[in-house]
């Protein structure tokens, strides 16, 4: 092991010092760059992650740096080694950056705290963009055009996006519960979103539309399709599996909790389960994304080794 890593290092250094001096010196730059802007933006980025850290929404924000940073690491031997800058896309993710980030100021005092550190994300990971395809180049970009998409997910969602999908979440949840309700044989009649079953009301809140767990879901689809597929429609497929999926979740929490409330008592509806399970319904989600996943890349395996 230890002889391995050693091996790595030292592979890694040689590459290093087989670049040609102006693209070392490119390199450099581009690390130059990106810390000097991190201390730049080091109080909005602290700012970003205590409000991530105590969100119940953001709170996976914590994780998309080192995700994207991982992903730029196992897929290094894919990027080109000669670096030549791209003015074009320099100019247009500068624009965004700056764009946002005049906004960011400019707003301040109309904004909440979600939507000005928002512009702010947007700022910084679009100033990130810029600098790769100026010291790097568009050639590069496009090759690592995941790990550095992927770092749009350090942008929260805008307050005006939050509300909608909770609306469109709640909607949907309810209509899948009483669907779930009707196929186990409940009695349910659905009123937008309150549902009524046998001696209980079940009003679907938009606390409980789930939108955290459909977004991570949506995040770890993404994740999982750039790292186990290959072709393009079956990565497609398996993202927008997430949208049925995280309703069909909502609704079977639901009607878990209905029941419980029907057949055991009225007060399972104030139950740690109600309460506390969205971590264990998230934990049951993930086995048909799984076996979807499973079941497309074994399907390319086939084809690979019949081709």
């Amino acid at each position: 092991m230890a002889t391995t890593a050693v091996g790595q290092r030292g592979g890694v250094w040689a590459r290093w010092r087989d670049l040609p001096r102006p693209q070392r010196l490119r390199v450099g730059g581009c690390a130059a760059y990106l810390l000097l802007l991190t201390l730049l933006f080091l109080q909005p980025l602290i700012r970003l992650t205590v409000y991530a850290a105590q969100s119940d929404l953001d709170s996976y924000i914590l994780m998309v740096p080192f995700i994207s940073g991982y992903l730029l690491y196992i897929e290094r031997g894919r990027y080109p080694a000669m670096y030549r800058s791209s003015i074009a896309g320099t100019v247009a993710m500068g624009g965004i950056a700056i764009a946002a980030l005049a906004a960011g100021i400019g707003w301040r005092g109309s904004l909440s705290i979600n939507d000005g550190l928002a512009l702010m994300a947007l700022s910084f990971m679009s100033f990130v963009a810029a600098g790769g395809f100026l010291f790097l180049g568009s050639k590069w970009m496009a090759a690592a055009a995941f790990p550095v998409a992927f770092l749009v997910f350090m942008v929260p969602l805008p307050d005006a996006a939050v509300n909608w999908l909770r609306i469109a979440s709640v909607r949907a949840s309810a209509s899948a519960a009483q669907l779930l309700f009707s196929i186990s044989g409940v009695p349910v009649s659905q009123d937008g979103v309150v549902l009524s079953i046998p001696g209980l009301t079940l009003e679907v809140a938009k606390e409980c539309s789930g939108i955290h767990s459909s977004w991570v879901l949506f995040i770890s689809s993404l994740l999982t399709s750039h790292l186990f597929l290959r072709t393009r429609w079956r990565r497609i497929v398996l993202v927008a599996f997430v949208i049925p999926l995280g309703i069909l979740r909502n609704g079977f929490r639901i009607l878990v909790i209905g029941l419980l409330g029907v057949y055991v008592g009225p007060y399972m509806v104030d139950s740690p389960i109600h309460h506390h399970g969205g971590p264990l319904f998230f934990a049951l989600s993930l086995i048909p994304l799984f076996i979807l996943l499973w079941w497309l890349w074994h399907q390319e395996q086939r084809l690979n080794l019949a081709d």
